[in-house]
């Protein structure tokens, strides 16, 4: 079976100070005020098309930050993520990672001044359960993409950095592990965003943008409150890629053995069969 390149995972810093912390007091107040303007966050397994949507927000007036890299990542959210992510993979939740996450929001929330505010960072999506606990009014899209196709991407970064605190170690070939985080981090986050956010939680397929863009981007402007054209939006910002539907050009045998791996996943998120 054959291997394919991997990027090289680089640890992300923001380019400017660290926040102020906040004390109980300060949170409890910021924390009142959520409920009626609560964050929207954008999260998915890496590569899976959050760029896009979060230059779709952003064209409909919701502030995603103010330091951000060329894939609209939160750089900030970013660091937070190299940092914790490991971590809460464990289950664990120690107090600076409590304090980290509080301030960013605080420094995020006075940022967009009054406006609509959130931020996009793809490794949200490991982070759901703190995110919730720390902000009751969180409003989330989990993005998905076919999970073959993620594992036959360029884009191994997630997988490079948090493969063996989710998967523990392994030799297998990168395709498999790569669609094992896809399978393990995408159920989690489902299983999640069901049961604890109800409908605060949107679950929108990659494939379904690029199929009905106007369609899919009213329906996440509805879901974070925002307001613009649609259909204005959608062309300006949605095209589909070249790379849709790669896993379809793999080797047979390489096929079948991603449709093993992750046969529930698949079927769940409507990703049936070879032909699907």
């Amino acid at each position: 079976m054959r291997l394919l390149r991997r990027l090289r995972g680089r640890r992300v810093e923001p380019s400017r100070p660290e926040p102020a912390a906040v004390t109980e007091a300060e949170w409890e107040r910021l924390a009142a005020g959520f409920a009626a303007d609560g964050p929207g966050v954008i999260g998915a397994t890496g590569g899976s098309g959050t760029r896009v949507l979060a230059r779709v927000v952003r064209a409909a007036g919701m502030y995603v930050g103010s330091d951000l890299n060329r894939s609209e990542d939160a750089l900030d959210f970013a660091a937070f993520s190299d940092r914790w992510v490991d971590t809460h993979a464990t289950g664990a939740a120690p107090a600076e990672m409590t304090a980290e996450l509080r301030a960013l929001v605080a420094r995020q929330h006075a940022e967009a001044a009054g406006r609509p505010w959130g931020w996009k960072e793809p490794r949200s999506l490991y982070l759901l359960p703190l995110l919730s606990a720390q902000l009751p009014s969180l409003r989330f899209v989990h993005v998905i993409r076919d999970g073959r196709d993620m594992a036959l991407s360029s884009n191994q970064v997630q997988l490079r950095k948090h493969g063996e605190a989710v998967l523990g170690s392994s030799t297998e070939p990168e395709e498999l592990r790569s669609i094992s985080l896809w399978r393990e981090v995408n159920l989690r986050a489902a299983d999640f965003g069901e049961a604890e956010l109800g409908g605060r939680y949107l679950r929108l397929r990659f494939e379904d943008l690029c199929a009905d863009p106007a369609g899919r981007v009213t329906a996440v402007l509805a879901f974070f409150g925002l307001e613009g054209d649609a259909e204005a939006i959608a062309a300006a910002e949605v095209q589909v890629p070249e790379t849709l539907g790669r896993w379809r050009d793999a080797p047979a045998e390489l096929r079948a053995a991603l449709d093993e791996r992750a046969a529930d996943a698949l079927r769940r998120f409507g990703y049936q069969s070879s032909s699907a």
